[in-house]
């Protein structure tokens, strides 16, 4: 993710292309850590220095700002290798170069069944969009969070839902990829990020 006011770069490292082939190189390393902490990084467009500036997901996957770029939320997948990490979106307030304020903004859970957050986006009213998956018919789509952490809807598929963005000329069109498919639908809100929308 790009930041509005300064250009830098925001982005997780989940290490999942070093546990396996399928994304990357397999590590033999014995451990879902294999090189480094897992964490969120800043690159600073001026200088292109690169900083840590989150660790407390076990996995930092998916990321995205709030409208007005103050706070960032972090889809957390670390429940995949370790069996103490929580199946949340965090969120933490943008100060300047760093975050402060670590919390989880909302829990997976739905009907006593919690999937993972994966991809997310945020539209222009301050709602989180979120892929959800890995429990299946009912819950496996994308689910929809309020500013507060209330989820307020669900689009269900037929599928894993792993990724999603606004888009199309007037950010008003959602597409998801899921584990064979790629789906769009028109939604009755606009992207918060989206060029040109």
């Amino acid at each position: 993710m790009v930041h509005r006011e300064d250009g830098s770069i925001w982005f997780s490292d989940p290490g999942y292309g070093s546990l396996l082939d399928y994304e990357g190189t397999k590590a033999d390393t014995g451990s879902p850590q294999p090189y480094r902490k897992e964490a969120v990084y800043r690159i600073d467009a001026q200088t292109g220095e690169v900083d840590k500036v989150a660790d407390e997901p076990y996995k930092p996957n998916g990321l995205c700002f709030s409208p007005d770029f103050s706070i960032l939320y972090v889809a957390d997948t670390g429940a995949t290798h370790y069996s103490e990490a929580e199946k949340i979106i965090w969120a933490y307030d943008v100060d300047g170069k760093t975050l402060k304020n670590p919390r989880t903004f909302t829990d997976m859970t739905l009907d006593d069944k919690a999937g993972l957050a994966d991809g997310i986006d945020c539209d222009e009213d301050g709602n989180i969009w979120s892929s959800a998956g890995w429990v299946g018919d009912g819950y496996d789509g994308v689910h929809i969070f309020a500013p507060n952490g209330d989820r307020i809807g669900q689009i269900r598929l037929p599928e894993i839902c792993s990724n999603l963005c606004f888009g199309g000329s007037k950010g008003n069109r959602l597409f998801m990829t899921a584990s064979q498919s790629l789906y769009a639908v028109y939604v009755l809100t606009h992207g918060a990020h989206v060029m040109g929308a």
